[in-house]
């Protein structure tokens, strides 16, 4: 039996949320095979100890630093931080209204970081649409709050689908000229084009530079990770959605935030 899993319930090796469901009560995830029961998803931290590395985390300190900080195994803290990024992932912004800007990047890393023996085996990446890497949709509202997800490719049917999801229909949507986009017009959409040149981002006032600044910042902190598992890059992806869409938000007001997010998680003691 297949089933999707709720705020309870990821695997505690890869952090992917569909299972299958075992006779004798645990689960198999359908991505890494680990086998593991419910009540290993719950961790036991005092509040002192937990806020503490909510904090730590906050201000985007290593793993090393936050171990060096405060007294807590790295198998609990590194449990810890895969919970915080799942409830970021989870903590989505309402359907957008009003005007947005769409596009897709790639993730993966440049070639020239990539090891010898990759560079050896295989032939030097291509850049953009038609790459080898890991796709990314992402939507930006006007208003500041964006919403992005990695996608299987950047053809219609991957990208329409996660437009209507996401947008209210009879907002204006702003893309480039990339045919996965065309009809969104028919859908209830008002739908304005910007023409990419070598010189110019901006046709007639149109523009999608919001989103190419959030894919500039999510890059940047990706690259300072210096390389990702692409089974745990969903996560990444989630936690610097979450931190783009409540930038406006001090310390004290994010770390409150987030440790309610946690509540779910976590059994205090």
């Amino acid at each position: 039996m297949l089933i999707e899993a709720g705020m309870k319930r990821i695997c505690p090796k890869c952090s992917h949320n569909r299972f299958w469901s075992l006779k004798d009560g645990r689960f198999r995830c359908t991505q890494c095979r680990k086998t593991f029961s419910d009540s290993r998803q719950l961790v036991r931290i005092s509040k002192a100890k937990l806020r503490q590395v909510v904090q730590e985390f906050l201000l985007e300190h290593s793993t090393n630093i936050i171990l060096s900080r405060v007294d807590i195994s790295k198998y609990m803290l590194l449990k810890i931080l895969t919970l915080l990024r799942v409830a970021m992932t989870q903590d989505l912004p309402e359907v957008f209204d009003g005007t947005v800007e769409v596009d897709e990047t790639y993730l993966g890393g440049q070639w020239k970081n990539k090891r010898l023996s990759v560079k050896r085996n295989l032939p030097k990446a291509k850049r953009g649409r038609g790459t080898k890497k890991q796709a990314v949709f992402g939507i930006l509202c006007r208003n500041g709050k964006v919403w992005a997800e990695l996608i299987d490719s950047v053809e219609a049917k991957q990208l329409q689908p996660r437009i209507l999801k996401q947008v209210k229909k009879g907002s204006t949507v702003f893309s480039d000229t990339w045919r996965g986009y065309t009809g969104i017009a028919a859908k209830g959409y008002v739908h304005r084009l910007v023409k990419h040149s070598k010189d110019s981002y901006v046709t007639n006032g149109n523009h999608i530079n919001g989103l190419e600044g959030f894919w500039g910042y999510l890059k940047r902190k990706l690259a300072a990770k210096g390389g990702i598992r692409p089974s745990r890059l969903h996560l990444y992806l989630g936690e610097y959605v979450w931190r783009y869409n409540h930038r406006y938000l001090n310390l004290k007001e994010q770390e409150s935030y987030l440790t309610k997010l946690l509540n779910k998680y976590i059994r205090y003691g």
